[in-house]
């Protein structure tokens, strides 16, 4: 029997489901390492069109090259039904007024539990046009349904679960309506541990149609302008007041910053007090790191902790951002996607509020020098209890190999896989060639669709379709973690879990937003390799509380709420 969760009144229930025709073809290499003759213990294979979803990125272009046409939107693995599965939301755009061709909405899929999706986006009540680019989900009334915020060109919207399989758009009850820009990715956290996610929200430049300048990559054509050509603009901090409603703390809180152009967000407890930090993405000028100060405001830390610039002081392109402890040291680092001929950012976090980035010595510089990065993200590709990472590629010109020979518009990920060491390898010629095909590629997300065990992929391209990649990994453990908040938030963001093995402590923290424009499943996967086992496990809520687990079996997702301990236990479908 399927074991599955439901949700009725916000309440989390778990019930059997009777067996599905589920199917899948089993993966050919079965090593937990990577072989001498380069063989790699996972396959992606794209499931896209057998899963049902049918999708195409609509960026609205019609030959003018205005710039949000450049950003492409992001997408979602979340579980907006309560069943225990994840759902896939993807962001779209539209045409712009004056050169309507078609009608393009955000798109979202419910999972059948059985390998396949429907697309719900009309029952749901969420068909709406709107010049849609990111996404980020969180539970912002504690009522137990995951509710949405897309980042737009022009209005953002706020989408309120209601809990019943529909959305209501509540953007004006909620105090966010009249906050209007080029807003980019977006993440939910709780920055003053009140027990109600807060919002942050980036966004690019100060952009209009009528404001459009002329820029030429070959001096004949008009081509995409460098965001240098038009004035920066302020990120927003929204304070939930829990009753509904937001306030604009942007200014109070210290984050008012009208030069920056960002792109990306991340959070990020670098300091390990217990209060979450928040790293900035900006593209041509330097990133930012907001330190939490526990009083309601934030310091702005990036120079001195060295991750404002590239490793000879200049400012670069930063797009996507995620913080993971890749090295088990006990501290998060930071990366960051960037611009060709810049190589992606590896910050490693050396303690003490100072970074170092890795990358120009590592393989994850040298192979990134060319390519253009988007979306990005720590995750365990292969279960073997290292943070592996994958970047997502493309460029923003169609017709930048006139004037770059060596610069293409499409580009292949790289999928960084951890070596230990602090050393990485790039393994994505080894796990599957539909994988490894060049896309335009924006936005990236993981999350276990098909409740296996291990983390599939989800990639959204501009003006293209999007992607998901099933992994067929070997035969490597996981164990999961999902928390329910009960003096902290409902959904437990900004919690950190940590495991203990035989091979030693890890830990991750439960997060909303990351990557570029996109949100991962917040659920918490820790690879074990062989073990079927952890010794004992602990969870940090955001709240302060402290709460111990015991001796867990591997290849399970245990439920965890705050204060009462595990109350559903899930074990995966393993083949």
């Amino acid at each position: 029997m399927g074991v599955g969760a439901a949700g009725g009144a916000g309440a989390l229930l778990y019930k059997l489901y009777p067996p599905t025709a589920f199917t899948r073809k089993a993966a050919s290499i079965r090593s937990t390492d990577v072989s001498s003759k380069g063989q790699f213990p996972v396959q992606f294979s794209d499931v896209t069109r057998d899963a049902g979803i049918c999708f195409q990125h609509n960026s609205g272009a019609f030959g003018k090259k205005y710039l949000p046409e450049t950003l492409g939107a992001g997408c979602a693995f979340f579980d907006y039904d309560n069943d225990g599965w994840l759902d896939v939301l993807l962001v779209n755009g539209m045409d712009w007024p004056g050169h309507k061709r078609q009608r393009a909405t955000m798109k979202l899929y419910r999972n059948n539990r059985n390998g396949t999706f429907t697309d719900t986006t009309h029952a749901a009540g969420l068909d709406l046009e709107m010049y849609g680019i990111g996404v980020a989900v969180g539970d912002y009334d504690n009522d137990g349904f995951a509710d949405l915020y897309i980042t737009c060109y022009g209005q953002s919207r706020l989408f309120h679960n209601n809990g019943n399989g529909t959305f209501s758009e509540v953007t004006k009850q909620a105090g966010l309506e009249g906050y209007e820009g080029l807003s980019t990715s977006a993440l939910w956290f709780d920055y003053d541990r009140d027990g109600h996610l807060d919002l942050l929200v980036a966004n690019y430049v100060r952009w209009s149609p009528d404001a459009d300048i002329y820029c030429s990559l070959d001096g004949r054509t008009k081509s995409y302008c460098t965001p240098e050509a038009y004035p920066g603009s302020t990120c927003w901090l929204f304070r939930n007041r829990g009753d509904g409603t937001f306030e604009d703390a942007t200014g109070r809180a210290g984050l008012h910053d009208a030069t920056s152009k960002s792109l990306g967000l991340t959070m990020i407890d670098y300091d390990l007090d217990g209060w979450s930090d928040v790293f900035v993405a900006n593209d041509t000028q330097p990133n930012k790191l907001y330190r939490n100060n526990r009083n309601g405001t934030f310091s702005e830390t990036a120079v001195m902790a060295g991750v404002a610039f590239s490793e000879d002081g200049v400012a670069r392109a930063g797009m996507g951002a995620d913080a993971a402890d890749y090295d088990n040291s006990g501290l998060p680092s930071l990366v960051v996607t960037n611009f060709s001929q810049q190589m992606v950012g590896l910050y490693r976090n050396e303690g003490h509020g100072f970074f170092v980035d890795e990358a120009p010595q590592s393989a994850v510089g040298k192979s990134s020098r060319l390519t253009l990065g988007f979306g990005c993200f720590f995750f365990d590709v292969d279960l073997d209890g290292r943070l592996d990472l994958l970047v997502a590629n493309g460029h923003i010109d169609e017709t930048i190999t006139r004037v770059e020979s060596t610069i293409s518009y499409a580009e292949s990920p790289h999928l960084f896989h951890n070596e230990g060491g602090g050393k990485f390898r790039d393994v994505v010629g080894l796990v599957g060639k539909a994988f490894n095909q060049p896309k335009v590629a924006r936005g990236a997300a993981y999350g276990d669709f098909d409740n296996d065990g291990d983390l599939d992929v989800l990639i959204t391209t501009n003006d293209g379709p999007a992607y998901l990649f099933r992994n067929d990994c070997a035969a490597n453990h996981s164990i999961r973690f999902r928390t329910v908040g009960a003096k902290s938030n409902r959904d437990g963001i900004g919690a950190n879990i940590r495991i203990w093995t035989p091979e030693g402590v890890r830990w991750l923290t439960v997060k909303s937003g990351s990557s570029y424009l996109s949100q991962s499943d917040r659920s918490v996967t820790f690879g074990l390799g062989r073990f079927e086992s952890i010794e004992r496990a602990a969870i940090e809520w955001p709240s302060g509380v402290k709460q111990e687990l015991g001796k867990l079996a591997a290849d399970r997702t245990y439920v965890v709420e705050e204060g009462k301990g595990i109350i559903a236990d899930v074990p995966h479908r393993r083949l």
